[in-house]
C-alpha cells in the first residue's frame, strides 16, 4: 500500500522553522495501530490523518510518536495548508470534525486561522516536583485538565529554563506551558509534554487555547501577537472570541513523498 505524505512546517513562513507536522490524506481509516506506527516512524511531534466526509468537511485525527491526542494546533494548520495548496481545495473555509468537536480553518490572505475552543487555566498550587524540574520558580501558576501554566517575569526567564525532563515526567498533569511578557510581542512561551512523548514542542497551537485567555485578561485586549521561543521558533497571531480563540499563522511545505507499508 502506498500513502501520500506531506511534511509541513507550521507557524512559520520559512523552512526549518516553526513546528513540522506530517499530513497523511486517507480514503478510509487505517487501523489505529498502523497510524500509530506511522507516527512513530515519522518521528515528528504530530502526524495528522484525515478522511473527507463532505465537500469541505473532514474527519481529522492526530498522533504523536507515542499516543493519539485530543487537540493539535500546528498539525491542523499543516493539514489545512496541504488541502488549500498541494491538494487545491476550493474555497476559503475548512471544517474538521475531531475529538475536540468541530474545528474550522479560514484562509485569510497569506494566513491560515484556526478557530479552537478556549481552555482557561485556574489558579493552582504547583507540586514541588514541578518547581524542581523547571529549575526556576514561576511568579504565578495555574492549571487546566491537561496542563500547568507557569508564568515568569520576563522573556529572558523563559529562554533560560533548562528543565530536568526526567523529573518533569513524574508530574501530573504531564504537560507544561511556560510563559512571560514578550519584548517585541505580547507574550512568549515554551511547551513541554513528557506525557505525550515530546520533551519540548517547537510551536504549540493547542497551548494557546490557554495562553490567549490568560494574556487577554492580563493585558486588557483581545488581539495578541505571540512567539514560541523554542530552538526552531514560531509566530502566532491570536484573538480571544468569548469561549473560542482564533490562532493564525503561516506554513510552508518541506517535503512531499510516499509511505510504503
Amino acid at each position: 500500500m502506498k500513502l501520500p505524505l506531506y511534511w509541513v512546517d507550521a507557524f512559520t513562513d520559512k523552512p526549518f522553522h516553526g513546528n513540522p507536522a506530517g499530513v497523511v490524506p486517507l480514503e478510509r481509516w487505517l487501523p489505529d495501530e498502523v497510524m500509530q506506527r506511522i507516527a512513530f516512524e515519522n518521528g515528528l511531534a504530530e502526524t495528522a490523518f484525515f478522511v473527507r466526509t463532505a465537500s469541505a468537511r473532514f474527519h481529522l485525527r492526530w498522533f504523536t510518536p507515542a499516543v493519539e491526542v485530543d487537540l493539535c494546533g500546528h498539525a491542523t494548520l499543516a493539514t489545512a495548508f496541504t488541502l488549500f495548496h498541494p491538494l487545491q481545495q476550493a474555497g476559503d473555509l475548512l471544517t474538521f470534525d475531531s475529538r475536540s468537536g468541530p474545528l474550522t480553518v479560514s484562509r485569510k490572505s497569506d494566513l491560515l486561522e484556526l478557530d479552537f475552543p478556549s481552555r482557561p487555566a485556574e489558579p493552582a498550587t504547583p507540586p514541588e516536583t514541578l518547581l524542581r524540574a523547571l529549575g526556576a520558580a514561576p511568579v504565578t501558576v495555574a492549571k487546566t485538565k491537561t496542563s500547568w501554566l507557569c508564568v515568569y517575569a520576563g522573556a529572558a526567564d523563559v529562554l533560560a529554563l533548562r528543565p530536568d525532563h526526567a523529573l518533569l515526567g513524574q508530574v501530573t498533569p504531564g504537560r507544561m506551558i511556560v510563559t512571560a511578557p514578550g519584548d517585541d510581542c505580547d507574550f512568549v512561551s515554551r511547551f513541554f509534554a513528557p506525557d505525550a512523548g515530546i520533551p519540548e514542542d517547537p510551536v504549540t497551537g493547542s497551548a494557546h487555547t490557554t495562553l490567549i485567555p490568560y494574556w487577554s485578561q492580563r493585558l486588557g485586549h483581545t488581539k495578541l501577537r505571540a512567539r514560541q521561543v523554542s530552538a526552531r521558533g514560531g509566530e502566532l497571531f491570536c484573538e480571544l472570541r468569548g469561549n473560542r480563540v482564533g490562532i493564525a499563522g503561516h506554513a510552508v511545505l518541506y517535503l512531499h513523498g510516499e509511505i510504503e507499508i
